[in-house]
């Protein structure tokens, strides 16, 4: 099957192939090309170039894409899509004068989602997630990863993570697993925090590698929930199974989770929404892509991921959404990048490279997605007519796309 468009008014994010990340500077780089066409054969991109010097191509379609903008799909690389019911009584009591602390204080929070995960069976909690799933690719994300950690107990973890395995065979969409059983502590390992961490080492993780169940592992290294020695202990454990990290630090405290993540290698270091310099001087010269999840600071009213500070420090930064029950009750990337231009003071082509060629690097994709590249999947946005693609975060309330294609399909 081959896919022509044709007339497109610019086509964004060319990229040669090689290049997995952008950092610093480079950022503010947004290669395109402006009345472009672009062919797609299956599900790969196969070439593209500028209308004035199109080849004739025997194309089974052709898609005029007069007054409209290409850009590659969104890779949303931190998310918990995999969840039951919901949360919005605790939405209604943090209006009501709650903090997000105060809530999980008293047993709410991801104690309340893993209790309902825990009760619900596994066909449900498929039939649920699967639904989020579709909404996110409609939104344009073509590709995503996916954490376990409502569950708590070894049987609901390994539960969210076998609904994760059935999402992928049953979605085109590219979608990395992660292995999150250190999310919080269980009521009834309160007083004993230890013990948690001994069955989610010694008992839960050699499960999850044995039946191949995630690519990655993660801890929520938070005052409250797991310690940097707890952190060290899980990290290294998985390495025995090639588990790399992918970890949340920095939310709402700073006291070493950065630096213990690149001591492991960390591929991702996830919220930062409290940095101090120390932590962004230990991220310069690794391979760790730190990672900003802007729509979880606007609904828990906490701080934003100091984006300026990192990128002119030379780093890179790639955006995610936290697509949860509690704090970021939504998987749209289209808001995350806005927000990371209203709100973190990313200029549009910083945040659009940070959700699209980072983002994939965050989920080692580097090689197929996030960029228009020959040879990439073919997973793109269409958009509407728009005047620009600095039209896309201004109107944050609008939805601009037209048409979304995961591996050369057009969905539904």
């Amino acid at each position: 099957m081959r896919s022509l468009f044709t007339n497109i008014k610019e086509l964004l994010q060319v990229r040669e192939p090689g290049i997995k990340k952008v950092s610093g500077k480079e950022m503010k780089q947004l290669p395109s090309i402006r009345n472009a066409w672009l062919l797609i054969e299956d599900d790969k991109i196969a070439d593209f170039g500028k209308m004035d010097a199109v080849p004739e191509i025997a194309a089974d379609e052709t898609i005029d894409a007069s007054g409209k903008i290409i850009l590659p799909a969104w890779c949303d690389s931190h998310t918990h899509i995999v969840y039951a019911g919901n949360r919005e009584l605790e939405f209604a009591d943090r209006i009501n004068g709650m903090s997000y602390e105060e809530i999980a204080n008293r047993g709410g929070g991801i104690l309340n989602s893993a209790k309902t995960l825990q009760e619900t069976s596994e066909e449900e909690v498929y039939k649920q997630s699967a639904k989020r799933l579709e909404e996110v690719m409609s939104l344009g994300t073509g590709a995503v990863e996916i954490k376990s950690g409502y569950g708590l107990t070894e049987e609901a973890e390994l539960k969210m993570l076998r609904v994760i395995r059935k999402l992928r065979e049953n979605y085109d969409i590219s979608i990395k697993p992660t292995f999150l059983g250190a999310h919080a502590i269980p009521k009834e390992y309160k007083e004993k925090p230890q013990e948690y961490m001994d069955l989610v080492i010694n008992e839960i993780l050699p499960k999850v590698a044995e039946e191949k169940l995630a690519d990655y592992i993660d801890i929520f290294c938070e005052k409250g929930y797991f310690s940097i020695e707890d952190t060290h202990r899980l990290l290294s454990a998985a390495a025995e199974y090639g588990m790399k990290p992918k970890i949340h630090v920095n939310q709402f405290n700073a006291f070493g989770g950065i630096q213990a993540g690149v001591e492991h290698n960390a591929l991702s270091v996830d919220h930062l929404e409290v940095l101090n310099p120390e932590d962004i001087e230990s991220l310069k010269g690794t391979e760790t892509m730190p990672v900003a999840l802007p729509s979880c600071s606007l609904f828990l009213s906490i701080p934003y991921t100091p984006a300026r500070d990192l990128i002119d420090a030379g780093l890179p930064l790639a955006l995610a959404t936290d697509f949860n029950p509690g704090s970021t009750p939504s998987g749209n990337m289209n808001l995350v990048v806005s927000l990371a231009c209203i709100k973190m003071k990313m200029n549009p082509e910083e945040a659009i490279n940070a959700a699209t060629i980072n983002g994939a690097y965050a989920m080692e994709l580097s090689e197929t997605h996030g960029s228009i590249t020959k040879g990439k999947q073919a997973n793109l946005i269409l958009t509407k007519e728009i005047p620009s693609y600095t039209f896309l975060p201004y109107a944050f309330g609008t939805n601009s796309i037209e048409s979304v294609f995961i591996n050369g399909k057009k969905l539904d």
